[in-house]
């Protein structure tokens, strides 16, 4: 569970990087997850954007990735969502306390 200044701290990070992942018309499935899972092993904080096409809910996207992925929810605003989770083999990020 991420305090306030750690999810402020996360937000600031989060700001200049680029969307890597887009959700569309084929919404969340097993191969998505999959590779939303390497890129949170390997990047540890990941923007994604949910295309306006997307068949489920904004919110209902961004709390089930969350779940699925095991990852902290750093942000949801309009259509893009941050998710972040510490590296098993190569943490980069340290978070305040």
């Amino acid at each position: 569970m991420l305090t306030s200044k750690q999810r402020s701290y996360l937000r600031g990070l989060a700001n200049p990087i680029d969307s890597i992942f887009q959700i569309g018309k084929g919404g969340v499935n097993q191969n998505l997850i999959k590779q939303l899972d390497d890129a949170l092993e390997a990047r540890e904080l990941i923007k994604i954007r949910v295309l306006p096409n997307a068949q489920d809910d904004i919110k209902d996207i961004y709390h089930r990735l969350s779940k699925e992925l095991s990852a902290e929810e750093v942000q949801l605003i309009g259509s893009r969502m941050v998710f972040y989770r510490k590296s098993k083999k190569n943490p980069k990020i340290e978070l305040p306390y």
